[in-house]
């Protein structure tokens, strides 16, 4: 099992490609499933849950073709297995998002109960109550969603749909299936991350017509078939927002090629409240800092808001600011599963329910953690590249699931950082 061993204190400099992100090119992959058309992504980053996704989409009878420049075409003409079995969607919750484009190109589906990080419950009847509300008949047996239209139906029919809660899965989901629907279809309450004008560009490039993506209200009226189309996905947010939290803690002088600061201003609000100097440009973002940073406080929320996916690396550089923070995490219930490792690196911080206290000490101190979850990962690595001495991060197949090859990067921009076998 590979590991990452890191020896602290070395300023970051140069510049940094930012991936497509993670969070668009798995709906987007899925999204292929409602034409019979060659449809082609490009700038796919290389992670181990976009692999798991061809995997399983293939294992349809999609043919894929990937190249070494990001791109991928695939083609769901052949498909003749509308399913998602348990043993390829263990690993990997999106894979909840082939449901609704499976059962509305093809009247049914069978899609395993997703797995993923273990940072909470995700509860998928959001997605269930909203294709029902468009007609589907759905039941849960023995860890499978088995979805289908009635008897008389051969297509979805519109519906306006509220969901109980924020879901960027959920939104996904019901987007695409709206899509095929027979009229028209009204998402309330829906999630306005970037991710979805993303997909919802991708989709309207396939001949979907959808109005008000990225608002918390989108309009859909369904068409009765989509065409093959060419998109690029989206820089990731997360990379970016995760790469500008690195070089604030160690110091340096990066420049962020294709990073977006219009999909970050929460971060780089407080990024600069910290003490780091942030520029954005048109081709990416600029970030400076001396690594002398000021405690910041913040709470997780939805979109526009401070990202969950933001919080564990947020609380590595509160580690080491002056000054103390507290972190409020609203929305998953266990997601400071990192602080313990934190801890094992010298940091001070104290759990009280949902939120933790961050008291900011001068220096950390290397030492062997063990990664949790995804996110959890990327925090002990900023925290390992301040450290004094050398920290060893296992189980980093949690960080391979939505960054790519970030040792890489960190070595390019001068991090004392390798793989270990």
């Amino acid at each position: 099992m590979d590991k990452l061993r890191i020896r602290g204190g070395v300023e970051l400099h140069g510049e940094v490609q930012i991936s497509g992100a993670k969070n668009a090119a798995l709906p987007e992959l899925c999204a292929a499933l409602l034409s019979s058309q060659e449809v082609t992504l490009q700038n796919v980053p290389r992670l181990q849950d976009v692999a798991t996704m061809l995997k399983l989409i293939r294992n349809m009878g999609v043919s894929v073709e990937q190249g070494q420049d990001g791109t991928v075409r695939l083609n769901a003409a052949q498909l003749d297995k509308p399913e998602a079995p348990y043993e390829l969607v263990k690993t990997m919750r999106a894979s909840v998002l082939a449901l609704g484009p499976l059962l509305a190109r093809f009247g049914r589906a069978r899609v395993s109960l997703p797995g993923g990080c273990a940072i909470g419950s995700r509860p998928v009847d959001q997605h269930i109550k909203g294709l029902q509300a468009m007609g589907a008949q759905i039941s849960v047996e023995h860890g499978y969603m088995l979805a289908s239209l009635p008897p008389a139906r051969t297509r979805l029919k519109g519906a306006r749909i509220t969901t109980d809660m924020v879901t960027v899965t959920g939104t996904e989901n019901l987007l695409m299936a709206a899509c095929l629907a027979e009229g028209e279809t009204v998402l309330e309450n829906a999630a306005q991350e970037p991710e979805i004008p993303d997909l919802a560009e991708m989709l309207i490039s396939m001949g979907a017509r959808i109005e008000g993506h990225g608002t918390s209200r989108i309009h859909i009226q369904g068409v009765p078939a989509l065409k093959g189309c060419t998109h690029q996905v989206v820089a990731d947010r997360i990379e970016t927002g995760t790469f500008l939290c690195a070089v604030a803690a160690t110091g340096g002088d990066v420049f962020l090629r294709h990073g977006r600061a219009d999909h970050l201003d929460a971060v780089i609000e407080k990024l600069v409240a910290a003490g780091a100097n942030v520029t954005a440009r048109d081709d990416g973002i600029r970030i400076q800092s001396n690594g002398q940073l000021l405690a910041q406080s913040f709470r997780t929320t939805e979109y526009p808001g401070f990202p969950t996916d933001m919080q564990a690396q947020f609380m590595a550089i509160n580690c080491i600011a002056q000054g103390t923070a507290k972190i409020s995490e609203t929305i998953f219930e266990n997601r400071f599963m990192h602080v313990n490792e934190l801890v094992r690196l010298g940091a001070k911080i104290q759990i009280e329910g949902n939120m933790a206290v961050v008291e900011g000490v001068p220096q950390l101190s290397g030492a062997t953690v063990m990664a949790t979850d995804l996110r959890a990962s990327a925090s002990l690595v900023i925290a390992g590249l301040v450290a004094d001495g050398e920290t060893q991060v296992d189980r980093i197949y949690h960080l391979d699931r939505g960054y790519d090859r970030m040792e890489a990067k960190l070595a390019k921009l001068g991090a004392a950082i390798e793989r270990v076998k």
